[in-house]
């Protein structure tokens, strides 16, 4: 669905997590919409070099390579304002950052920040759970990082 290989390893990337399960019958609509977006997304009156998709039912990710054209505070404005209302069309929420991802059994987990502490002393999760990265802001950080085990991720210090 994201066309990775033919951006460059720096290109800037931004992913917006649900904070519910999008259902397998939108998606296809809404990748259709997120590819109509980038293709026609704008910075500076230029088009920008960029693709996105929709991973795990969850996730939107966005990519640019800012090599050709950077994207400026009006262009990302606009793609906040497009992820938004993707969520307003399909009523989910892209922007709860209390709410964090995390695989298990091989499907795609959420758990509110504040159940952390509680799923871990409970072993609902551990160290080796792994857990989604919404912050990594390049391909190869999100090749490399965008799925962490606990234990090496930024959420274990909200425990």
């Amino acid at each position: 669905m994201l066309d990775l290989l033919a951006f460059p390893d720096h290109s800037r990337v931004w992913i917006y997590s649900s904070d519910q399960e999008i259902p397998d019958h939108s998606i296809p609509e809404i990748h259709q919409g997120i590819q109509a977006f980038a293709k026609n997304w704008l910075s500076h009156g230029s088009g920008l070099k960029a693709t996105g998709g929709i991973l795990h039912n969850y996730f939107i990710v966005l990519l640019v390579d800012e090599i050709s054209n950077k994207p400026g505070g009006c262009s990302i404005d606009t793609s906040v304002k497009f992820i938004q209302s993707i969520g307003e069309k399909y009523n989910v929420n892209f922007f709860n950052r209390r709410i964090f991802h995390y695989i298990e059994n091989e499907m795609v987990k959420s758990i509110e920040q504040e159940k952390l502490k509680q799923s871990l002393d409970s072993n609902l999760i551990n160290e080796e759970s792994l857990f989604f990265d919404p912050l990594v802001d390049t391909k190869i950080k999100f090749i490399q990082h965008w799925l962490n085990p606990l234990k090496d991720s930024w959420h274990k210090k909200l425990i």
